[in-house]
């Protein structure tokens, strides 16, 4: 990878992992049905007048949007509304990664192999062991709805493969459309039209800003730059990057909103990421073994 390349990537894990921080912040001011909302109509608009639709039938647009965007950042932003900090949905939500595995598994017929086992009990005593220590620093509730938000993430990523080779940009700027009608009814429903009024008429700078940072950082920006990084090299060389979201979110939540991790949970926090590092280079490594 060039130095150039590797800095592109860099960025986008570094936007990534600070996403967290920033819908943290941006629930202080908003509640998350309406947030979900508008990030997404930010992300759609005016994105789609520059960016062609991708060639594939609505179905399947419509399956991304509502698994993916709605189904995981629904989830997600609630998640994070009752309670979860910054830092540990930055890593929980990688479990995305093995529910992955087990849909593919079910859904498509993908065989599991012995270092993806591995990983994914490895990863889920580390999630073990942050849920049962979580009452001193999250709610259960607030866990489960990212244990959720990750299913819907892999779900998502099921539907992509269905795809195949697709735009990724053009999949992610289209599929923006879906979520905001959904949010709003979901907002309507669950936060009222109170609360909706009294966050539109009280927005702020920063609510501004939080949006503008997921709408076109966390979303086009680091989708696109994403995009251009596996059209040029494999999806093993990039692919591997995405393992040091959760360090920046952990760094990040620690640094600007002063969450820290007990031993206990410290200790899970190393199983997960140990898991999904067997889960990336496992194979290699039972491969390497057997050779020996």
């Amino acid at each position: 990878m060039s130095p150039k390349d590797l800095l592109l990537a860099l960025l986008v894990i570094g936007v990534w992992g600070l996403n967290f921080v920033v819908i943290k912040v941006g629930l202080h001011d908003m509640p998350p049905m309406l947030l979900g909302a508008l990030r997404f109509l930010l992300a759609a608009f005016p994105a789609i007048l520059f960016i062609r639709r991708p060639q594939l039938p609505l179905r399947w647009l419509l399956a991304y949007g509502l698994t993916i965007s709605l189904g995981q950042f629904a989830f997600l932003f609630s998640a994070m509304a009752v309670g979860m900090p910054a830092g540990l949905a930055s890593l929980v939500l990688q479990a995305q990664a093995f529910f992955t595995l087990l849909f593919a598994a079910l859904m498509l017929g993908e065989r599991l192999r012995a270092g993806n086992l591995l990983g994914l009990l490895v990863a889920a005593g580390g999630l073990l062991l942050i849920g049962l220590q979580g009452e001193r620093s999250m709610t259960l509730a607030g866990f489960v709805l990212t244990i959720c938000a990750a299913a819907m993430w892999a779900l998502g990523n099921i539907v992509t493969r269905k795809l195949g080779k697709v735009d990724l940009v053009g999949l992610v700027v289209w599929g923006s459309l879906v979520p905001p009608l959904p949010f709003l009814a979901l907002s309507w429903w669950l936060e009222g039209p109170a609360a909706i009024e009294s966050a539109l008429r009280g927005i702020g700078l920063d609510s501004i800003l939080v949006l503008v940072y997921l709408a076109f950082g966390a979303t086009l920006l680091g989708y696109g730059l994403w995009s251009r990084l596996l059209s040029r090299y494999p999806v093993s060389q990039v692919a591997p990057f995405s393992l040091l979201v959760p360090v920046v979110g952990l760094s990040s939540a620690a640094l600007l909103l002063d969450e820290h991790l007990g031993a206990l949970q410290l200790l899970g926090a190393l199983l997960v990421l140990l898991g999904l590092l067997i889960n990336v280079w496992g194979g290699w490594l039972f491969g390497r073994l057997r050779l020996a």
